[in-house]
C-alpha cells in the first residue's frame, strides 16, 4: 500500500511521514522475513475465492478473519495519514480502472473480464509487511491480461536493479523503459516507499526516472516495488472518498508490489509466500 506520495482532496502531495533511511539489522531483517511471507500468503489464501460474484466486501472480511487468526493485524484498518480520514477496511480491492486504494463493498461484485488489485499490510511483531497482486476475474480481454503481466514484468525488472551502490533512478527506469516499450503509461504520482518498524518511511521509490540518478543503495535499506500501470494515460483522479485514485480515461490499470532487502550481494524479496 503506498501513501509516501498519497494525493490530498485537493491534489496536494501529503508531507512525508518519515525523514532518513533506515538499515535493518540481520535480527530485524528476519522479523520483516517473517511477516513478508505471511502477507503473501494471505493474498494465496484470497485467490480461490476471486471470481465472478464476490463481492469485495466478502474478501475484505474473510482478510480481517484470517489475518487476526494469524496473531497479526491489518496495518490499513483505520490508517490515517495527514488530511485523511481513517481507511476503512482492512485490504485494498482496486478493479479495472481503479489504480489504487480502492475501498470493499459488499455492493462491488467481481465480473467475468474484471481485474482486481488486492494489496495487504500486515503487522506482526511491530514489523511491517506490505504487497500486492492483479488478478484475472474469469476471462479477461486481451488487453487486461497483456498489461497485468507487463506491470508484473516491470516489478521484477525493477527489482532486477536492485543492490549495493546501484541507484534508485535504476530501478524506475527499468520499469518505464519496459512499460513504454508495450505502450502503457507509468503512474507517477504514487511511488514505492522504505517499509520496517514504519508503515512508509524513506527512501521514496518512484517508478520512472532515470539510470544513475536518486540514493545509492545500501545493504539492510528495505522498500517497496510496486509500480502502477495504466492501458492509457497517465493522468489520475481521487474520489470525494479522499482514498480511491482512478484512470482519468476509465481505462484499465494494473499493480504490483514486493516489499524488498538490499542485501551484500544483490536483493531479497520478503514478500514471497
Amino acid at each position: 500500500m503506498n501513501h509516501q506520495n498519497l494525493l490530498s482532496r485537493t491534489g496536494n502531495l501529503q508531507a512525508r511521514p518519515h525523514r532518513g533511511v533506515v538499515l535493518l539489522s540481520a535480527r530485524e531483517l528476519d522479523k520483516m522475513r517473517r511477516v513478508g511471507r505471511l502477507a503473501a500468503k494471505l493474498l494465496q489464501h484470497l485467490e480461490p475465492m476471486i471470481k465472478p460474484g464476490v463481492s469485495t466486501q466478502t474478501l475484505n472480511d474473510e482478510a480481517e478473519q484470517w489475518t487476526q487468526a494469524q496473531g497479526a493485524v491489518s496495518a490499513q484498518l483505520g490508517y490515517a495519514p495527514p488530511g485523511h480520514s481513517p481507511f476503512p477496511r482492512s485490504i485494498c480491492t482496486s478493479v479495472n480502472d481503479v489504480i489504487c486504494h480502492g475501498i470493499p463493498h459488499p455492493k462491488q461484485i467481481l465480473k467475468d473480464g474484471d481485474i482486481i488489485n488486492i494489496d495487504v499490510t500486515l503487522i506482526l511483531d511491530g514489523y511491517y509487511g506490505d504487497t500486492s497482486k492483479t488478478f484475472l476475474v474469469g476471462n479477461p480481454s486481451a488487453t487486461a491480461r497483456t498489461l497485468v503481466e507487463v506491470t508484473h514484468d516491470c516489478m521484477m525488472r525493477g527489482i532486477a536493479e536492485i543492490k549495493p551502490g546501484a541507484r534508485i533512478g535504476d530501478i524506475g527506469a527499468a520499469i518505464q523503459e519496459y512499460a513504454e516499450t508495450h505502450r502503457f503509461s507509468v503512474v507517477r504520482e504514487m511511488v514505492g516507499h522504505g517499509v520496517g518498524q514504519q508503515f512508509h518511511m524513506e527512501p521514496q521509490i518512484p517508478h520512472y526516472g532515470q539510470r544513475g540518478s536518486g540514493l545509492k543503495l545500501r545493504p539492510g535499506m528495505v522498500f517497496t516495488v510496486e509500480p502502477m500501470l495504466n492501458e492509457g494515460s497517465r493522468d489520475i483522479k481521487i474520489l470525494s472518498d479522499g482514498w480511491t485514485i482512478m484512470t482519468r480515461d476509465k481505462k484499465l490499470s494494473a499493480q504490483f508490489e514486493h516489499t524488498v532487502a538490499v542485501t551484500e550481494d544483490g536483493a531479497e524479496i520478503l514478500t514471497l509466500p
